[in-house]
């Protein structure tokens, strides 16, 4: 193939564009650039690859739906667009989406880069329905909305924490128990509950998960453990309860032949907060 040149006459231009309607869109040229002047022809630049403008999408995303995961979280999800190299390059999608008493044209936009088929929408309100669609673009521009779709976002945690937390220490293991917490009616119902612990000397809490108002933890005490509980709901989990300090008890050993444990620690030394403390002598 014969190659094409023009000439640019003014030596400060720093960029040339070649007009023509037959091109393809995203079509790959070789390119190269040469200085002269009234002596001749200087060096050329090394070939580089250069692309015609690429081609807006063309079709909308199928297969579109919304899941609220919790009181203020919703997830959209599609199928990714049919896409040619031929047509350029898909940067991603966008997602729009508003809520019920707001104006489709003021909705709020979310993108998703590259080959990601879904998103997370975060920040939003409780008990709410909220509508979305999506439309994928490149550096051309952006192609056709989808379908609208819609998802409700659920009620908001209890907003009561777990009340009367009783614990009770025998040897290694710490049993818990606490009041059932009663979700209101424009809070989400409890389906269970989770309790939190850590050492002192931890900065990230453990986790043990429960469905009943009662809790066993074993655990070895020779660091002060921090203990919460919280209601989990299909909102997210409910408030936490006042922190309780268990100090250690290190000269216990499991077969609980060790003094007493009001003898090993004394109740000025937790943390201010309201508990019930059961406790059973050692023999």
């Amino acid at each position: 193939m014969i190659p094409n040149a023009t000439v640019v006459t003014s030596p400060d231009t720093p960029r040339y564009v070649f007009r023509n309607e037959s091109i393809l869109p995203f079509s790959p040229y070789e390119v190269k650039v040469g200085v002269y002047n009234n002596k001749g022809e200087g060096p050329f630049s090394s070939v580089t690859t250069v692309f015609s403008a690429e081609e807006e999408p063309s079709t909308a995303p199928a297969g579109v739906s919304a899941t609220s995961l919790s009181s203020s979280v919703i997830e959209v999800s599609w199928t990714a667009i049919p896409w040619k190299m031929s047509s350029g390059r898909l940067l991603g999608y966008e997602v729009r989406y508003w809520h019920n008493g707001e104006k489709e044209e003021s909705s709020n936009r979310v993108k998703a880069a590259g080959n990601e088929t879904s998103v997370r929408i975060t920040g939003l309100k409780s008990n709410l329905a909220y509508y979305t669609a999506v439309r994928a673009y490149n550096s051309a521009g952006a192609g056709p909305f989808s379908a609208t779709v819609n998802a409700t976002t659920k009620k908001t945690p209890p907003s009561q924490p777990p009340g009367n937390v009783v614990w009770n220490v025998t040897d290694s293991r710490v049993i818990l128990s606490w009041e059932e917490v009663r979700a209101m009616e424009n809070e989400s119902e409890v389906t269970g509950y989770k309790v939190l612990y850590r050492t002192s000397s931890q900065t990230n809490m453990n986790v043990l998960n429960t469905d009943k108002t009662t809790a066993e933890l074993l655990l070895q005490f020779n660091e002060d453990y921090i203990i919460e509980v919280k209601a989990t709901t299909e909102g997210g989990d409910g408030t936490s309860s006042d922190q309780i300090l268990i100090p250690r008890l290190a000269s216990m050993d499991a077969r609980g032949s060790g003094p007493s444990v009001l003898n090993i620690f004394s109740v000025s030394s937790f943390l201010p907060t309201i508990f019930s403390l059961t406790l059973n002598s050692v023999l």
